[in-house]
């Protein structure tokens, strides 16, 4: 059964709901038990095991905790009663929204230390993922690198395989993989951290296709292609393993459809006769005039 693109997710757990609904700290009453100061409870005798006498004598106290000031609460307590280290808070994060298009620059910025949304399209076998993690590894600002391939790989049981084909469950596992990409990049671009994503977006399937992205994550995601030449791809998809490598039919298959890229505005890096880091380089040429002209899409 195919589900609609930005069907809601199940709702958060609500107040008092989940596994820990009900717990509270014990709450310290007036008044004294004979035998211990006002504040503090007395510590019960440990059951009696079956054989063996219970123990005599007195029960101690509980160790002492000086009152807190009026409105603040007690500092925490390792189990053996000394004060716990100091741990960290709540830390406020800004929460995602849709990533806004830059605005026109009269020159060109340095997109090595600009906050962005890139996405880079191209076949099995063009490099995406080789490209998209040395580009986020070697940037001035934090970077993420979000896979689609690797999100729809979350699904483990059921996971529809691409080798076995299209339909209706692969493109559900796809949309719902698209749109958890699209959440993250826009927590992360809230956040100030960049963002680069990597799919075969195809440019004869429009449902299925950049509208989803932009959608996902909004009207300033740059797209770029990554295009190599037919020979290229096939050498790289001979070297995958597992449910990454396609038939040499199917590579060509989709090669084939990705020249429909060519006269779609989109700019394109054939990086053929280029290495990793040498794409890289042209990537953010690339990006430094997408920033100052931003193509229509």
């Amino acid at each position: 059964m195919q589900h609609a693109v930005g069907s809601p997710l199940p709702p958060p757990h609500q107040p008092g709901q989940g596994p820990h609904a009900g717990w509270a700290p014990a709450a310290h009453h007036p008044g004294a038990h004979p035998g211990t100061s006002q504040g503090s409870a007395p510590v019960p005798p440990p059951p009696q095991v079956p054989g063996f006498p219970a123990p005599s004598g007195p029960v101690p106290p509980a160790p002492q905790q000086p009152p807190a000031p009026s409105g603040q609460m007690p500092p925490p307590q390792h189990a053996c009663g000394a004060p716990a280290p100091d741990s960290t808070g709540h830390v406020p994060l800004p929460p995602g929204g849709p990533v806004g298009a830059p605005p026109a620059a009269a020159t060109a910025p340095d997109p090595t230390a600009t906050t962005l949304a890139v996405l880079l399209i191209g076949p099995a076998g063009a490099g995406k993922t080789s490209v998209a993690k040395y580009w986020a590894d070697h940037r001035r600002v934090p970077t993420a690198h979000i896979s689609l391939d690797d999100v729809r790989e979350w699904v483990r049981s059921g996971f529809a395989d691409p080798q076995s084909g299209w339909n209706d469950h692969s493109e559900a596992q796809y949309r719902l993989a698209r749109r958890t990409c699209g959440f993250a990049a826009r927590n992360f671009l809230a956040n100030g951290i960049s963002c680069i994503l990597d799919d075969a977006v195809f440019p004869d399937r429009p449902v299925v296709g950049l509208g989803g992205w932009k959608r996902h994550v909004g009207p300033g995601l740059l797209p770029v292609v990554l295009l190599p030449g037919l020979d290229i791809v096939l050498e790289r998809n001979a070297e995958r393993t597992g449910n990454r490598r396609l038939t040499d039919e199917e590579v060509a298959r989709i090669h084939g459809r990705m020249a429909g890229w060519y006269g779609s505005g989109l700019p394109i890096i054939d990086n053929s006769q280029l290495d990793v880091p040498g794409t890289a380089r042209v990537l953010d040429e690339v990006l430094a005039r997408a920033i100052a002209s931003p193509p229509s899409w």
